[in-house]
């Protein structure tokens, strides 16, 4: 039975999270944990009490999207046009990098694997994009060639696009291309 915590601690913690979600989408994860205790009102201490490390914060803090990112393909999946459901499924994963720098970081690196939480989704996702992928193939709009390894390419490169260009829509332009560039025959 999980211990409930008293209600300065609660608020603490939801202090902390709703900060670190604030501070990691503006600067990446490599954010200062001293500004995320700043930002939340509270020191140090109370911080590394709630997450001992960083992993454990970032853990937190992306649980949740990592969840929409796996919710994601179903709802793709679901849609009864193979493209339209890739399209889908491309274009709102390179839309949650583009609005969220920690989350971008996070999709394209594997160094956060060793937590059991994040990995477990991770994989999930991943096996949620084949079958995406697969079904688009299936129905003949998607290149016989692409793979899972290029949804992994597109999100580095939109990574990239998204934090580097000074118009927020770059992404949206490089996305597009990029779609054209897999289809077939549409």
């Amino acid at each position: 039975m999980a211990t409930r915590l008293r209600a300065d601690a609660e608020r603490n913690r939801a202090a902390l999270l709703h900060a670190a979600r604030e501070i990691f989408g503006e600067q990446g994860l490599d954010a200062s944990l001293d500004e995320i205790a700043r930002r939340a009102g509270v020191g140090n201490a109370t911080l590394y009490r709630r997450f001992p490390s960083r992993r454990d914060l970032i853990a937190e803090v992306f649980a949740g999207q990592m969840n929409e990112w796996v919710e994601l393909a179903d709802r793709s999946l679901a849609d009864p046009d193979p493209w339209n459901g890739f399209v889908i499924y491309v274009t709102r994963v390179c839309e949650m990098q583009a609005t969220d720098r920690g989350l971008s970081d996070l999709l394209v690196n594997a160094s956060f694997d060793d937590d059991e939480r994040l990995a477990r989704l991770r994989a999930t996702a991943q096996r949620g994009a084949v079958e995406v992928i697969d079904r688009a193939q299936r129905a003949g709009s998607l290149r016989a060639d692409f793979t899972r390894l290029d949804i992994r390419m597109l999100m580095m490169a939109n990574a990239g696009v998204a934090g580097r260009s000074s118009d927020a829509g770059a992404w949206l332009r490089h996305l597009t291309l990029f779609l054209e560039g897999v289809a077939t025959g549409r």
